[in-house]
Formats: structure tokens, sequence, C-alpha cells
């Protein structure tokens, strides 16, 4: 029996209504991140889940209270978003009008590219990958809930395929993505599903 890992990118807040990243920052959920996080209580009540791990940010921590009401969720602090440093707080034209040559250069390829002020990818896949491989030792043959954030989770999916594409594994807000981990194979089953937020305004 694999270990199964639902992976869960926590819900909106303000800065991700905004575009605005959102690293170090510890925001809370805005009101529509609250609606979709009993949305996604709705959608998991029927699957039994042995372990809740978190990210020590509110935005995370709020996230998994509200999903996993009255559970006991455990913290991990190695789940939390990487440190955008000086693109910190900005949206992208922002960003694009005060550090037009570095970002142009992150976003073509965030793992060759150090953000000033910020977290290296070189450490944050080290450090993200950690807390997901402690978790994977620690829950074997169970299912255990991750809530965390769109960079860790996209750190985490790459290794699992061997690729580097930073961007196309960044789930969306409030999603649900499974991965199924059996010895030293891990495979993906969903990724960024959203089907549980229709309607949410």
């Amino acid at each position: 029996m694999p270990t199964k890992l639902i992976i869960i990118r926590h819900a909106q807040t303000e800065w991700n209504l905004l575009k605005r990243y959102c690293g170090s920052a510890d925001l809370g959920l805005n009101a529509r991140g609250k609606k979709q996080a009993i949305k996604l209580r709705k959608a998991l009540k029927n699957i039994p889940v042995d372990e809740i791990y978190s990210s020590n940010k509110k935005r995370a921590i709020q996230t998994a209270e509200i999903v996993f009401k009255k559970r006991p969720i455990k913290i991990i602090p190695g789940l939390k978003e990487i440190h955008f440093g000086i693109f910190e707080g900005f949206t992208y034209d922002e960003i694009m009008g005060k550090h037009p040559l570095i970002y142009k250069k992150w976003l073509k390829n965030p793992y060759l590219v150090n953000i000033p002020k910020g977290e290296s990818m070189k450490n944050f896949k080290k450090r993200a990958l950690g807390a997901f491989k402690k978790i994977i030792h620690l829950n074997k043959d169970k299912t255990v809930a991750v809530v965390c954030h769109g960079g860790t989770i996209s750190v985490f999916l790459n290794y699992i395929l061997k690729s580097k594409d930073f961007w196309k594994y960044i789930p969306k807000s409030a999603s649900l993505s499974i991965v199924e981990c059996a010895g030293r194979k891990s495979k993906i089953k969903l990724f960024s599903d959203t089907r549980h937020l229709q309607w949410v305004k």
C-alpha cells in the first residue's frame, strides 16, 4: 500500500488576489479564501486522513484549520514558501519598473538566478524536499494531508518528474494534488484540481 499525500495549496490571501509575491510575509486568508477552504473541507469529508501537516505560515495554518476542523495539525517550517527578497510584496509590473534585468532573468530560469536579499532556489529546494521526505518517512502506508505553498509544491513535483519547469507545476490556490509514494517511486495522481471551488465568489 503506497503512502498517499493529499497536497493542498493554501486558499486565497489578499496578496494572491492582487498578484503580489508573497513568500516570507505572513498573511492570513481573505474572505474568499475562507470560503474556498470550506469548499475543500466538503470535498475531503469522506476521505480518511491519518495525519495533517502544514507550513508555519498563517495562510497555510488557517486553511488546514478550516479544512480539518478540530484535528491536530503538525507544523513543519520547511514547507514554507521561498523568500522572494526584493520582489516580496510587489506585482509583476512594479518589479519590472524597479528591477527589470534581474527579474527577466529570474522568470526565464529561477534555478539559475538568485533574488537579491532572498532565498536561493538551491536552498529552497533542499529545504522543501527535506520536509516532504520527512513526512513520507514518518507515514509509511498512510494517507496524509500537506497544506503548503505554490512554490513548495512545484519543487516537489518537479523532483518527482525529474523536471525543472518551476512555473508549470505551481498549483492554483485552494487546489488539490495527490501523490502516491511506494518505496523510492512516487507518482502524481492528480494536479491542481479545483472542481470543488465552483461557484465560490
